[in-house]
């Protein structure tokens, strides 16, 4: 059996949904299928009883999901420990972050990190935390700085960091930007642009709750994945947008960034970073890492 098949079958079971299971797994549905129709078929049984609309465990499904399940943790941990090897060995730390984390946290800390660990390379990837996270459990990343999940992975460690505060970015010029702070009863008949939710749920959450918890609707007028492309847009004219303070730091020209009345702790908290890693594991480097950033925290999270 190979590794993948067996990867594969796990998660459509704990899924019970091919759909969910290949975004999971980023792969396509139809390779997700080939992979456990081949797992079958080396098997000679059939694991899982598919209909149009539900997916469940046939008797053989549910004997191998248990040994399975073990296989996969076994692997798991041989990998992290080779892992932990490697990094004391190499003295390599890969750090993924947020955009908004990449702008206003890293270069706050890495210099004072390289001052103090010459010895170690830095590898920085900045991706959104949909994408982060898998990079974690693979192994290509040591730590990541992210928005925690609303269902966290148990295999992966979630350290609490601050809050980022939000604010809006409008054209220069532009009415709003003469306030100093608005709050969001001024932005109800503005062009709205947002982050596409399925690739950034956190900043399109946020951006939406704060008018339902006013009781107000949003004027969306345009979609967008990165928040760079989104403050270009803004700089364009385009239409304003919410988003996190760091977001300044981004360096678009024509874009003011006005403080935003925020109130409701509930959509405060969308805008949550923490630090992530693999579960049960030591690495002394990222441990290093660690430690500068809880010493400077305060200070850091002053400018969030």
């Amino acid at each position: 059996m190979e590794f993948l098949q067996l990867r594969c079958f796990v998660t459509v079971a704990e899924m019970l949904h091919f759909g969910r299971a290949a975004q999971h797994l980023e792969m396509l549905p139809a390779s997700l299928g080939r992979q456990i129709r081949l797992l079958e078929e080396r098997l000679g049984v059939r694991l899982l009883s598919r209909t149009t609309r539900n997916v469940s465990l046939t008797e053989a499904g549910s004997m191998l999901l248990p040994e399975a399940l073990e296989i996969i943790r076994r692997v798991e941990q041989l990998e992290a420990k080779l892992r932990e090897h490697k990094n004391q060995k190499a003295a390599l730390l890969r750090i993924g972050a947020i955009d908004s984390a990449a702008a206003g946290l890293l270069p706050q800390l890495l210099p004072r990190f390289r001052e103090l660990h010459p010895e170690v390379v830095v590898q920085l990837i900045e991706q959104k935390t949909i994408r982060l996270l898998p990079k974690i459990l693979s192994g290509h990343l040591d730590i990541a700085i992210v928005r925690p999940p609303e269902t966290p992975d148990p295999r992966l460690e979630f350290h609490p960091l601050f809050h980022e505060t939000a604010v809006v970015a409008c054209p220069e010029g532009h009415s709003l930007a003469e306030y100093e702070e608005v709050d969001v009863h001024q932005l109800v008949d503005q062009p709205l642009i947002v982050p596409d939710r399925k690739s950034r749920p956190h900043s399109h959450d946020l951006s939406m709750q704060l008018f339902i918890e006013a009781g107000l609707s949003a004027r969306v007028v345009q979609i967008a994945e990165e928040k760079q492309t989104i403050v270009n847009l803004v700089g364009r004219g385009m239409g304003i947008a919410i988003v996190p303070r760091w977001a300044s730091r981004l360096g678009v020209k024509g874009v003011r960034f006005v403080s935003l009345k925020v109130t409701q702790t509930s959509t405060r908290n969308k805008l949550a970073l923490a630090a992530c890693w693999m579960r049960d594991t030591k690495d002394p480097t990222r441990e290093a890492f660690m430690s500068l950033l809880s010493e400077n925290l305060s200070s850091i999270a002053a400018t969030a």
